[in-house]
């Protein structure tokens, strides 16, 4: 059984990667700014009030924790964006603080700087919406930040191109910077499988410093 302290536990994603650590039988601390929109209750969870962008609430609620999730992204709206990066700085500031007693931190990522059978990336495709490349590359940018970093341990997971709400398999193909595409060419996930792959991760770490993608 690990210890998780999850930022982002009522958005799409947070909340199946919730679940996930839930029903395997995992301790989870969701760690909110209003404990009031999470209404989730199992044994195994407790709720906290947090603040992602303040490294000081990060350390108090990540102190005793084995892994320290992130599922902080910019669905919610463009003030949400502004977040991606500054959310990862402090994290790693946080986390940073307690030293050798330092836990894992696991961040949700983005396509967009994924690599394409032609060498370019995700977020060079013509007709993508302002709005979501805006969230791509503040992904993009907050990974950059996180290959800067030697003294914590962190992973970055980016979805397939396209993640959404479905059925959880239990399959899906990782790759490290290149897009995992099907065979006719599509590149997709749900978002419980997300969760598997981020929960597997957590239980055998195998990516550690790095970032990964994962798809059908």
């Amino acid at each position: 059984m690990a210890k998780i302290a999850l930022f982002g536990a009522t958005g799409t994603i947070g909340s199946r990667v919730l679940r996930e650590a839930l029903d395997r039988g995992h301790q989870v601390t969701a760690v909110v700014r209003d404990p009031k929109k999470l209404t989730e209750t199992h044994p195994n969870l407790t709720v906290v009030t947090g603040d992602v962008l303040d490294p000081a609430s990060v350390a108090a609620v990540a102190k005793g924790q084995d892994v320290v999730v992130s599922a902080v992204g910019g669905g919610d709206g463009p003030g949400h964006i502004a977040t991606i990066k500054p959310a990862a700085e402090s994290l790693v500031a946080g986390v940073r603080t307690l030293g050798g007693d330092a836990p894992r931190v696991i961040a949700v990522g983005g396509a967009g700087s994924l690599r394409k059978a032609d060498g370019t990336q995700v977020w060079d495709a013509e007709g993508l919406p302002e709005f979501l490349l805006q969230i791509m590359h503040a992904h993009g940018d907050a990974l950059d930040f996180y290959r800067t970093v030697s003294d914590v341990r962190w992973t970055n997971l980016s979805p397939a191109a396209l993640i959404e709400p479905g059925e959880r398999t239990g399959a899906y193909r990782t790759a490290l910077d290149d897009l995992v595409v099907d065979a006719d060419g599509n590149s997709r996930i749900t978002a419980e499988d997300y969760a598997v792959a981020l929960v597997d991760e957590i239980e055998k770490p195998q990516h550690v410093g790095e970032r990964f993608t994962i798809g059908y």
